[in-house]
């Protein structure tokens, strides 16, 4: 399946520039002080799963979801990788049943002073969830 056939067949809910202090990284100095990282997101729904004809929150997939995965996973304690991060959250979000494919980005902030900033990003369908 490719994304393509995902948007043809789902709603794309997305959540961009959710900043948050995080205890992450490997490196001496990045032990016991929080970095800010910036999470966007982009969660692929079935219509089926999200039909907003009755202009219920009960019939789509409440974006608050979004963050408090992202917020218990942060909250958990150190992390030493971004990369484990972005799959753990990717692997949370799959976990709902409505949810068919998703999009994690992470990225540290105040890294370098030359760049933006630095990351990485995960692209995952529920098929290729592992059990």
């Amino acid at each position: 399946m490719d994304e393509a056939h995902l948007l043809r067949t789902c709603r794309k809910l997305f959540l961009r520039g959710h900043v948050l202090e995080v205890q992450i990284g490997i490196h001496d100095f990045e032990q016991g002080a929080p970095q800010r990282m910036r999470f966007d997101v982009d969660l692929y729904v079935p219509y089926a799963h999200s039909d907003p004809a009755r202009d219920r929150i009960e019939d789509i997939v409440d974006y608050d979801f979004i963050r408090t995965i992202i917020r218990q996973r942060t909250a958990a304690g150190h992390i030493n990788l971004q990369e484990t991060l972005c799959d753990h959250i990717a692997t949370d979000l799959l976990n709902n049943p409505h949810v068919e494919a998703v999009r994690v980005a992470t990225a540290k902030l105040d890294v370098y002073p030359d760049c933006e900033a630095v990351g990485v990003e995960v692209f995952r369908l529920r098929a290729a969830q592992t059990p």
